[in-house]
């Protein structure tokens, strides 16, 4: 059962998943933990990581959202063909 079109529904989940992509990319590297401090001090030289480093929490906000939307909108192309 399809419970939207599956062509636009495609295009949006491509671009969902370049969205995820993208946002995977800078939690990765504006995060202490999956970087290094090493790596963050080196960078918290430059104004403009430093920038980029204040708005982390942003980043996974739109990580999370465009994975949930991701598979929201995966079920309602695809279905659950694993509970069939």
């Amino acid at each position: 059962m399809v419970l939207i079109d599956p062509g636009i529904g495609f295009k949006i989940q491509f671009l969902l998943g370049l969205t995820n992509l993208i946002s995977m990319f800078l939690v990765f590297f504006s995060c202490r933990c999956m970087v290094g401090a090493k790596f963050i001090n080196k960078m918290f030289n430059y104004s403009w990581y430093q920038k980029y480093y204040s708005k982390h929490c942003y980043y996974w906000w739109i990580f999370f959202t465009s994975v949930l939307l991701h598979v929201v909108l995966g079920y309602l192309i695809f279905g659950i063909p694993f509970f069939k």
